[in-house]
């Protein structure tokens, strides 16, 4: 279809020819370099339906790329080798961001356990101090309980022998106002009180 308009733009540039236009604008350019330099460049006095029908020729450019077909096997063998390399490093980037992530997974999970046997030790640890501690408070408290029977028993020694002085006081108070008595019924004086005096 683009044929189709380029060959009526060529019959209409022929069919009005103007004073300016060069007889070369007629043949088919045979390269897109050659044709830019063959378009001439529109005079300021031309009218618009001119201007159209010099962009009619330049539809014609996109054809350009299909005479050289070598140039564009180059073109695309480059950009299939370019699309391989960037598949290729693609692919190589996802295997690395997956290989980390195992690996950040696997010591999160080490990491984890470790906690938890920690927190598991910890436990038995704690648990093993209480029952010590519930032990010592029991032995404490058989202590004690021991101690005061202890304190007790001297109490009650103390108190035994408190009594027993008291009672040899007791008796021999009674035995010295005996003798008192009898001294001063008798008249005679005590002998010792006498050899302590004397002395």
């Amino acid at each position: 279809m683009a044929e189709e308009e380029a060959k009526k733009v060529e019959v209409e540039v022929t069919s009005e020819p103007t004073p300016e236009a060069p007889a070369p604008e007629a043949e088919p350019p045979k390269d897109v370099t050659e044709e830019k330099t063959v378009i001439p460049q529109p005079a300021p006095e031309e009218v618009k339906p001119d201007d159209s029908k010099a962009l009619a020729v330049i539809e014609k450019a996109p054809e350009a790329p299909a005479e050289k077909p070598s140039g564009g096997s180059h073109d695309r063998d480059a950009a299939l080798a370019r699309v391989e390399t960037e598949k290729r490093l693609s692919l190589i980037k996802a295997w690395e961001e997956n290989e980390k992530t195992k690996a950040e997974n696997k010591a999160t999970k080490k990491l984890s356990s470790i906690l938890s046997w920690e927190n598991s030790k910890k436990a038995n640890v704690e648990a093993e101090l209480k029952k010590i501690e519930e032990q010592l408070e029991k032995k404490k408290a058989e202590y004690a309980e021991k101690m005061k029977n202890k304190i007790a028993v001297l109490h009650k020694q103390a108190e035994e022998k408190r009594a027993m002085i008291e009672a040899k006081k007791g008796e021999e108070l009674l035995k010295a106002e005996e003798e008192a008595a009898k001294y001063r019924a008798t008249g005679h004086t005590p002998k010792k009180l006498i050899g302590c005096f004397g002395g």
